[in-house]
């Protein structure tokens, strides 16, 4: 078959991102000749290296060597010696989402789309699909646990992937099932807006062909105002009555939640996940109506789910050590944050001491009012220094502005540590037994909870 044409190498640029390495992956596993840079080493850089790709750190221009293509995380700011040595030499240069997009072209796509769970759902119906028959293609934003990979090469006809709305480039994607698990306003460093981000989603759901399918959340505002625009064929779910997949009876206890699925008012039998909180119960409905488009049977679903092992980072219980719980997560938008406290609250009966890091000057300028009440489920709050993820210091962006925030907003026990060595010493003093730890943000917070449970051995 032709596919790969004279192609032979391809170099990535930030390799190590989330989005990039699944790509990499994949196209190792297709026989290409993968190389690729990063600032540092990390698991993900050792695995790729382990798996045969050509790994170096720091971007020089010499890194670049034969490569036919370049491939550029979103990431990678103007004048990067590697970008610049490849438009010297004419070597095409690719963003990440087109080469997503490339990769969709060869498949049937499933692209998974939302401000939030997008990469839990895109697992969700990976995994459902795998054990369904259907052998997909996987490429998503965290670490699987049952593949120890964000991605996998399958022989089937699909290719399922997680679609990253944060730079608009999402709209390169085609896919044939186009999910989208709720809309809020994030990422206002590009989009001037919640009516821009709304419109972008729209035109992204009116990517899908005329035999595919939109599956969307009925329950959520900015999704129900787009609906009378929508003109492709679409499905809805959501707790409500007037959603075609709907939950009911939902139980949570600890790790554990079950309900029931109806399918327009029709029971199709009841779900138990290993997975926390009323937002899992969303993205597992999201899984259903995909599954549903696919044919699968109900009882494939319902056994996947029962055996979904979850993701690096969402709700990871890291240890219980002294009867202190320690979970890290990585939310770090205010919605986020307080689903997470309230699937912290629903399952247990625990006192919640969170760790809250915040991420990108950006976002924490863009939502400081709601950051200052998206932590009343927590009894103690630890807030330390913003994570910059490669953005430059905005003046009078802070956390200690932050801490003042949410102090005078009515939170009882917040304490500003800056430094963040300093957050596992003052742990030891005020944790007891009983209490549930949880490190939250999208930086290097999880260093904390790592360095906990090996301080309460």
């Amino acid at each position: 078959m032709y596919r790969k044409g004279k192609i032979k190498n391809i170099h990535f640029v930030g390799i190590g991102g989330s989005g990039m390495s699944g790509i990499a992956e994949v196209l190792l596993n297709l026989g290409y000749h993968i190389s690729g840079s990063d600032l540092k080493e990390t698991e993900v850089t050792r695995r790729l290296q382990a798996l045969g790709c050509e790994i170096h750190y720091g971007h020089r221009r010499e890194n670049v060597k034969e490569a036919d293509v370049v491939v550029v995380s979103s990431a990678i700011r103007p004048g990067n010696p590697e970008v610049e040595v490849a438009e010297e030499r004419h070597i095409p240069i690719i963003p990440r989402a087109e080469m997503l997009a490339e990769l969709m072209r060869m498949k049937v796509g499933i692209a998974i789309a939302g401000t939030h769970g997008k990469t839990t759902t895109t697992s969700l119906i990976a995994t459902v699909l795998a054990a369904g028959g259907l052998d997909p293609t996987v490429v998503i934003g965290g670490r699987l646990n049952s593949l120890g990979s964000n991605a996998r090469l399958g022989q089937g006809e699909f290719l399922v992937a997680e679609a990253d709305e944060s730079d608009g480039s999402f709209l390169k994607l085609m896919p044939t099932i186009a999910v989208v698990t709720n809309i809020d306003a994030d990422h206002l460093d590009y989009y001037k807006g919640i009516e821009e981000i709304k419109e972008t989603f729209l035109e992204f759901l009116h990517k899908i062909p005329f035999f595919g399918l939109a599956v969307v959340c009925l329950d959520h505002p900015n999704i129900q105002s787009l609906i009378p625009k929508l003109k492709k064929r679409f499905t809805t779910y959501g707790l409500t009555a007037q959603a075609d997949f709907q939950a009911e009876e939902i139980e949570f206890e600890g790790l554990s939640t079950s309900f029931d699925v109806l399918f327009q008012r029709r029971r199709l039998g009841r779900l138990s996940l290993r997975m926390p909180g009323l937002h899992n119960v969303y993205n597992s409905l999201a899984t259903v109506a995909t599954a549903f488009e696919l044919d699968l049977p109900f009882r494939t679903v319902q056994e996947a789910l029962a055996e979904f092992s979850g993701i690096q980072r969402r709700f990871q219980i890291k240890g219980e050590k002294r009867g202190i719980l320690i979970v890290d997560d990585y939310g770090h938008h205010p919605v986020e944050i307080i689903a997470t406290l309230k699937a912290a609250k629903t399952g247990w009966k625990r006192r919640l001491v969170v760790v809250f890091q915040p991420h990108r000057y950006t976002r924490t300028k863009a939502l400081f009012n709601e950051f200052l009440t998206a932590f009343y489920d927590a009894e103690v709050l630890i807030l330390t220094e913003i994570y910059p993820a490669g953005e430059e210091r905005i003046e009078g962006v802070e956390a200690r502005a932050l801490f003042d925030g949410i102090r005078e907003s009515g939170h009882r026990d917040v304490t500003y540590l800056p430094e963040k060595k300093e957050i596992v010493e003052h742990l030891l003093k005020i944790l007891r037994p009983g209490d549930m730890v949880i490190t939250l943000g999208a930086g290097d917070i999880w260093q904390v909870a790592d360095e906990l449970v090996e301080r309460l051995e």
